[in-house]
């Protein structure tokens, strides 16, 4: 009977994901990301993101990509592999894997309002600081491919170039900015925009978007678009969901031992005794749970508040802000794909820094905030 209530709490939290972020996440995620690899030229991603780039470019430019997403830790994983596949650098495409979730900006206001205005600004300046911290160290860890990589770019640029298109630079970007504002309306919770204005808002996002597709786009770039798009999606949405479905499990492991307790939040439950003070092991421990759990973009801050207790003073401001960082960017379902886009060597390094780093951010957080 166990095996079977564990069972359910696997595909309860498979229909939670499937009812809630599929159709106005990930689905627009990845048409932005399959729209990346077919209309955005291998120049102009090297040209921000390369390994060529100056620093002073790439990084700014990959830290504070992600304040204009609403996205959650799965739903940036297609356009990270967007970029990757593009020829980015692996600094700026780990600056920018870690920022499109940790720094948007309906999480950091929610944040603010919700936690407190010290924790908000203090999640926004780190979350920023992290991303080019985390990309400066995986680039200089993996300095010899980062050097190859530069000299493929090279003889790329030189013996191949890339055929220069007809149509308006402002045609394109506006393309993709109405691409990016279906995925944030779309992603946005009903509390801040009603299902019937955000569906008007989208259906019209929508017809603009077939409008420009039909008069400036040829038949044969759609038709790789849907093909990129459904290439992406075969490779990563399944991994996704084999995720989600295990992190099910575990809260329902996790609800046999604490017997009376939600699945969905067992965990938490079982673990707040040991995430309340604002010592380093508490940091780490927070970090640690944050890089486990799966929460889509704004759920970080209800879970923190209250299922954690922040909120309520049972969390310490250190824990805290550690799980804040951490969280919206790695879960079980997206460190699972990452390995598989980055490799086992490079995931696990990127993994690392990121656990680390958060605890230690949280850690002077909380010596500061007293």
């Amino acid at each position: 009977m166990q095996f079977i209530d564990i069972l359910i709490a696997g595909l309860n939290a498979l229909k939670e994901y499937l009812s809630a972020h599929v159709l106005t996440c990930l689905i627009p995620a990845f048409f932005i990301a399959g729209a990346i690899a077919v209309f955005v030229s291998k120049q102009s991603v090297l040209k921000y993101f390369g390994a060529k780039t100056k620093k002073y470019i790439s990084y700014p430019v990959a830290a504070v990509s992600g304040s204009i997403l609403a996205v959650c830790s799965c739903t940036v994983l297609p356009l990270f592999a967007s970029i990757h596949k593009r020829g980015a650098g692996i600094g700026p495409a780990s600056a920018f894997l870690f920022s499109g979730p940790a720094i948007n900006i309906l999480a950091i206001v929610l944040t603010a309002q919700v936690l407190g205005y010290d924790i908000g600004l203090a999640r926004a300046i780190a979350a920023i600081i992290m991303a080019i911290v985390i990309g400066l160290l995986m680039a200089f860890i993996f300095r010899r491919e980062e050097i190859e990589k530069k000299n493929d770019n090279n003889i790329f640029a030189a013996q191949t170039g890339e055929e220069k298109s007809s149509r308006p630079v402002w045609i394109s970007l506006l393309f993709l900015v109405l691409l990016i504002l279906i995925l944030v309306i779309g992603a946005a919770s009903s509390s801040y925009i009603p299902w019937v204005p955000k569906l008007a808002i989208v259906y019209f996002l929508t017809l603009v978007v077939s409008g420009i597709l039909i008069f400036y786009y040829t038949r044969n770039e759609v038709k790789n678009w849907g093909m990129e798009t459904w290439g992406l999606f075969k490779k990563i949405f399944p991994i996704l969901l084999i995720g989600v479905f295990v992190v099910g499990i575990i809260g329902g492991v996790a609800a046999y031992f604490m017997p009376g307790t939600d699945p969905a939040n067992a965990l938490g439950v079982a673990v707040a005794p040991y995430i309340g003070g604002n010592n380093i092991l508490s940091c780490f421990f927070a970090s640690i749970i944050g890089a486990i759990l799966y929460m889509p973009t704004l759920l970080e801050v209800a879970i923190v508040g209250n299922l954690f207790g922040y909120s309520a003073g049972i969390m310490g401001g250190g824990p805290a802000l550690a799980l804040l960082l951490a969280g919206p960017s790695l879960s079980l379902p997206n460190m699972i794909v990452i390995t598989r886009v980055m490799g086992v060597k490079k995931a696990l390094v990127y993994f690392a820094l990121v656990i680390v780093i958060a605890a230690l951010v949280g850690f002077v957080y909380g010596m500061i905030a007293g």
